[in-house]
This record gives structure tokens, C-alpha cells and sequence, in this order.
């Protein structure tokens, strides 16, 4: 009988029995008879369509809720990862070995971050602007997650320092390990380039391959979507070649991507205290490397400070840039004359610092102001280590 009755059901659409009646499908019995009359939707998985993928249509009213808040979509790759990809080497799939300032650099890159999807900000004191902006004091305003592992390891710490505040050059040194308290160490971000490695990994940029040094074998990750790092360098060399006052379209990330004009300002100048800046230029000529140098200088000295654009071009300097940046401008004035093409370097980057005011929500923007304290502490980067 039962065996019938399954000969039936696989049957069902070419039976001629006229007393038996066809199952009814699986997509009809989704869409549940209301006491009303109405029927009721299904919200869409695997077994309403066939192919679909099961969601909850609430999850889409949050997302669109988030980018409203924040003014945008989350791009694809976190400054992190981008600033991680300018360094790793194409085919060999590993940093350089003497680069000391990208695991500083990075750990001001997760401040820059989390500041820009307004989960930190400065805490609100009238008071706060005695103290070097390095020093003013962080909170968390908003403790949910973001979906990045390291972005809410570095989130459950603050959170967990909130009747203890510190300022944004002590929560670098923190997640740095550079300390020398004994019970702070905990804060420590560990493996972060290899953890950021292994998420361009998940999201198809970077490949995993073990390579023998000699005297062992190491994980390697060598760069699988080449688009996606080329991408990046156009928009970094775009940025600091740019003829013109305007920012150049070609510098930014998508249309409709959060902050995109501060993501690119902060990209190049965190690529730049990280010292990998320079594995973008492999097409500029030697004049053109030092002049793109110069002005990434100018435009790090202009949002170090607060509020942006009164760097040393004006008045209220928060403080110089760090050694080596400021001899590379002087090389990049005495070959290029100050400027890039047709356009000096000080106007170019002041038409960046109006439009990066646009993205601000104010002149008391907290989240803004925070990332001008992370640039200013990263300028100083050759002196601290």
C-alpha cells in the first residue's frame, strides 16, 4: 500500500485515474490560507523557489535602516584589508620582511573602521579640546556587530573599558601590544595580518599556498582576483596624480558606498604610514612617484588635525608630519614644483577637504574627529618605532 501510494505521488502528473487526484505541490502548501481569505507569502528559501536562498524580510528593513543611519553601504573590502592587499606581493603572497609599520598601521586602520560605521566616537566634553587630539577619549555608541571578526574582537574591548575610557593613541598602542602594563596585554589583537589574510581568502581576493623557506614551510596567500587589488591601486594613484581640484571618479569606490571620499583619503594616507604606499606607483615615473609622495603628505598633514583642512597650509596646526613624510615633500617641491600637472598641490587637496565636510554630519562630528586623531598618531608612525 505504501509502495502504491508513493508510485502515485511520483506519478502524479501524468496519471489518467480520474479518482486519483494530484499532491499538492510543495510551493502551493508555502502560501498558507488565511481565516480571511488572504494567503500568506513565504518569505523565500530553497523550497519555495528551487533555488532561492532563505531570508527574513526583516533582515532587509535592518540593512536599509543601517545604510540610512550611516549614509551609504558598507564597501566590499575594509580599509584594513585594502591597505593589507597594497602590501602583499602579487605572485609570492607575503608582506615584506622589513616592514615594521604595517601591524601599527593596521591596528589604526580597525579605529578608522569602526569610527566610520559609527560604532565609536569621541566622548562628548567641551572639556576634550584641552588635550592633543591623540589623547581625547573614545566610547562606544553603538555595541552591535558588524560581521568582521577583528572589527567586534576590537569592539567587546572598548565596550568592556567603558567606566575606564582611554584616549585613541593609548587604544592603538593597546591593540598593538605596545605596552608595558602587564594587565592591559590582554588587549592585544593577535595575528591580525594573517586573520585579514584569511578573510580576502573567504571573499575569493587571495589564494592559500604553502611555500618552504629553507628551514620551514610557511602559508603564503598570493593574490587570486587580480581586479580587485588593481581597482585599488587606480583609486590610490587617481587620488594623488589628480590634475584637477575635484576628486576624480576614478578615485573613489562605488556609487553609494558610506564615506567613500574619507575612505580614499584614508586609504592612501594609511598606506602611506604603513610604507606600502610605494607598490602602487610601479607605473609612475620617478618625478611622478615623488610628486604623488608629496601630495599624499599634504593631504595626511591636512586631516591629522581638527577640524580638517587647517594642517600647516593654516592656521591652527595641530603639529608636523612625521620626518620622513616631510623630506619626501621637499623632494616632491624641488623636482615637481609643488603640484601635480596643472594644478598646485594645496588646491587639490582643499577641493578633498570640502568634500570629505560634506560626508561629515557637522562640525561637532565625534566619529570625524576621531579618525583625524588616528591620522595624527600614524603621521608620527617613523618616530614611534
Amino acid at each position: 500500500m505504501s509502495s502504491a501510494g508513493l508510485s502515485r505521488r511520483r506519478a502524479a502528473a501524468s496519471t489518467t485515474d480520474p479518482d486519483d487526484s494530484p499532491a499538492p505541490s510543495r510551493t502551493n502548501s508555502m502560501n498558507s490560507q488565511q481565516p480571511n481569505g488572504g494567503t500568506t507569502q513565504h518569505a523565500g528559501s530553497a523550497f519555495a523557489g528551487g533555488s532561492k536562498i532563505a531570508y527574513d524580510p526583516r533582515d532587509l528593513d535592518q540593512d536599509a535602516g543601517e545604510e540610512a543611519r550611516i549614509g551609504g553601504k558598507m564597501p566590499r573590502l575594509t580599509i584594513m584589508e585594502e591597505v593589507l592587499l597594497l602590501g602583499i606581493k602579487d605572485k609570492q603572497g607575503y608582506l615584506s620582511f622589513w616592514n615594521d609599520n604595517i601591524s601599527y598601521a593596521l591596528r589604526g586602520c580597525i579605529l578608522i573602521e569602526l569610527a566610520l560605521r559609527r560604532r565609536i566616537a569621541l566622548v562628548k566634553d567641551p572639556n576634550r579640546r584641552r588635550n592633543p587630539i591623540s589623547d581625547r577619549l573614545i566610547e562606544v555608541i553603538d555595541d552591535r556587530q558588524t560581521g568582521e571578526t577583528i572589527l567586534d574582537e576590537a569592539l567587546r574591548m572598548m565596550k568592556s573599558q567603558e567606566e575606564n575610557k582611554m584616549g585613541i593613541n593609548s587604544w592603538i598602542d593597546l591593540l598593538s601590544g605596545e605596552t608595558w602594563n602587564v594587565m592591559k596585554i590582554g588587549f592585544q589583537l593577535k595575528q591580525v595580518r594573517e586573520r585579514l589574510a584569511k578573510g580576502l581568502v573567504d571573499k575569493g581576493v587571495l589564494r592559500t599556498e604553502k611555500r618552504n623557506f629553507l628551514l620551514f614551510d610557511m602559508a603564503t596567500h598570493p593574490v587570486a582576483d587580480v581586479r580587485t587589488k588593481e581597482s585599488i591601486v587606480t583609486r590610490a594613484v587617481s587620488l594623488l596624480t589628480s590634475t584637477t581640484a575635484s576628486v576624480p571618479p576614478s578615485a573613489l569606490d562605488k556609487e553609494g558606498t558610506q564615506c567613500r571620499v574619507l575612505r580614499a583619503v584614508c586609504l592612501v594616507c594609511a598606506a602611506y604610514t604603513a610604507s606600502v604606499l610605494d607598490n602602487a606607483f610601479g607605473r609612475l615615473g620617478y618625478e611622478e612617484r615623488e610628486a604623488a609622495f608629496g601630495r599624499c603628505d599634504e593631504i595626511l598633514s591636512e586631516f591629522a588635525v581638527w577640524p580638517f583642512g587647517v594642517g600647516e597650509g593654516g592656521a591652527g596646526s595641530g603639529g608636523g608630519p612625521a620626518t620622513a613624510a616631510a623630506r619626501r615633500r621637499q623632494a616632491a617641491k624641488l623636482v615637481g614644483g609643488g603640484g601635480v600637472g596643472g594644478v598646485s598641490g594645496r588646491d587639490a587637496v582643499l577641493g578633498l577637504v570640502q568634500e570629505v565636510k560634506k560626508e561629515s554630519l557637522g562640525e561637532e562630528d565625534l566619529g570625524f574627529e576621531l579618525i583625524a586623531g588616528v591620522l595624527e598618531v600614524l603621521s608620527k608612525l617613523d618616530s614611534l618605532l
